[in-house]
C-alpha cells in the first residue's frame, strides 16, 4: 500500500524574474510524497499556466489518484494513467525516489545509466532593458554560460549589451515564443556574429513550420513545442536541439525515453528546468550526460533553497545527495 501526501509551497524569487509572458516574484510549487513501509519518496513539480495548469488543478489531479495508489498503482501504470505534465512529474519523481530508497541503491543504478557528474549549468538573465541586462551580465561575467530571456523589440541591443559586459561567456538566448519569422530572419545572422550558441523557441508553438527552409546561422532549440516523444515527428527538420524539462515530459521516466529517441533521431539535447528548488532539479541531473546545454539554475534564481539542496560551485552543479533525492 502506497500512501500519498501533497503540499503546496511558495518560494520567493531573488528580486523578480521576467520573460516575454510576464514577471514572477514567487515560485508556486507542488510537492508529492509517497510512503511505503516506513520509506518516503518525494517529487516536486511546477504547474504552468502556459500549458493550462494551475496549482489547484494539479493538486486535485494528484489527489484523485489517492485510492489507486493505495491499491497498488505503480510508476509504470502511472504513465498511462495521467498525461504528460506537472502532476505526473511530481508523482513519477516521487516513485523513483521511493524505489531507490526501497532498493538501497542510487536512482541512476535503477535506471541503468552511469552516475551523473558535476556539470556546468547556464545562469539565466531575466528580461529587462539592455542597460539592466548589461549590468546583470557584468555581475555574472565569470560564468561560462549565460542564458538571456528575450522578447522581440530591442533584443539585438540586449544581446550586444550583454556580450560587451560578458565577452568570454557562451550565450544562449530564449525568445519564449516572442518572435515572428521576420524577427528571426533579421536577428539570427546578427546574433551569430555576436557569438550566440543557441536560440530557443523563436516562434510560437504550433507555428514551427515557419522555420522550414530558413537559414540556420545559429542552431535552434525547441522548448514549448517539445513535450514528450509524441512531439518529435513534428520537430524533425525544424530544430537541431530539444529542451527536455520534467514538467513537460511528465517525469523522469518519459524524459529518459524522450532523450534516447531524440538522440536516435539525430537531435541534440538541452536539459532545462522551471523556476523551482533543488528537489525538482535533482532528477534532471540524470539527463545531463552528453547534453549540449544544461540549464538547471532554478535554485540560483530563488531567494533560498530547501534543506540538503544541490551544491553549486559557481556555475558547476553537483549530483544530489541521498538526503535530497534518489
Amino acid at each position: 500500500m502506497t500512501g500519498l501526501s501533497v503540499t503546496q509551497e511558495s518560494w520567493s524569487v531573488r528580486g523578480s524574474f521576467t520573460i516575454s509572458r510576464g514577471t514572477r516574484t514567487h515560485a508556486e510549487v507542488v510537492v508529492c510524497a509517497l510512503s511505503r513501509e516506513g520509506r518516503v519518496g518525494r517529487g516536486e513539480c511546477l504547474p504552468y499556466p502556459r500549458y493550462g495548469e494551475s496549482v489547484e488543478g494539479v493538486v486535485a489531479e494528484i489527489e484523485g489518484l489517492r485510492d489507486e495508489l493505495a491499491r497498488g498503482l505503480d510508476r509504470e501504470a502511472l504513465q498511462a494513467r495521467l498525461p504528460a505534465g506537472a502532476a505526473r512529474n511530481g508523482l513519477d519523481c516521487a516513485f523513483w525516489d521511493l524505489e531507490a530508497k526501497s532498493a538501497g541503491k542510487r536512482v541512476w543504478d535503477l535506471a541503468g545509466i552511469p552516475a551523473p557528474e558535476p556539470t556546468v549549468t547556464a545562469f539565466t538573465l531575466s528580461l529587462d532593458t539592455p542597460e539592466k541586462m548589461a549590468a546583470a551580465a557584468a555581475d555574472n561575467a565569470d560564468r561560462p554560460l549565460l542564458k538571456l530571456k528575450l522578447a522581440g523589440a530591442e533584443d539585438l541591443e540586449r544581446v550586444r549589451a550583454v556580450r560587451a559586459s560578458a565577452p568570454d561567456s557562451r550565450l544562449v538566448i530564449d525568445a519564449n515564443e516572442g518572435w515572428s519569422v521576420e524577427d528571426y530572419r533579421t536577428l539570427a545572422p546578427q546574433l551569430a556574429e555576436l557569438g550566440v550558441a543557441l536560440i530557443e523557441q523563436p516562434l510560437p508553438a504550433g507555428e514551427d513550420e515557419g522555420l522550414r527552409g530558413l537559414d540556420r546561422p545559429v542552431p535552434l532549440c525547441a522548448d514549448e513545442s517539445c513535450h514528450d516523444r509524441r512531439s518529435l515527428p513534428g520537430l524533425l527538420g525544424l530544430y537541431e536541439v530539444i529542451n527536455i524539462k520534467l514538467d513537460k515530459t511528465g517525469g523522469l521516466t518519459e524524459a529518459l525515453a524522450l532523450k534516447a529517441a531524440a538522440q536516435d533521431a539525430g537531435l541534440g539535447i538541452m536539459v532545462g528546468c522551471m523556476l523551482t528548488t533543488s528537489l525538482a532539479m535533482a532528477p534532471a541531473m540524470l539527463l545531463t550526460a552528453g547534453a549540449v546545454v544544461v540549464d538547471l539554475d532554478g535554485p540560483l534564481l530563488l531567494a533560498g533553497d530547501r534543506e540538503n539542496g544541490l551544491v553549486y560551485e559557481g556555475s558547476v552543479v553537483h549530483p544530489p545527495s541521498t538526503a535530497l533525492w534518489g
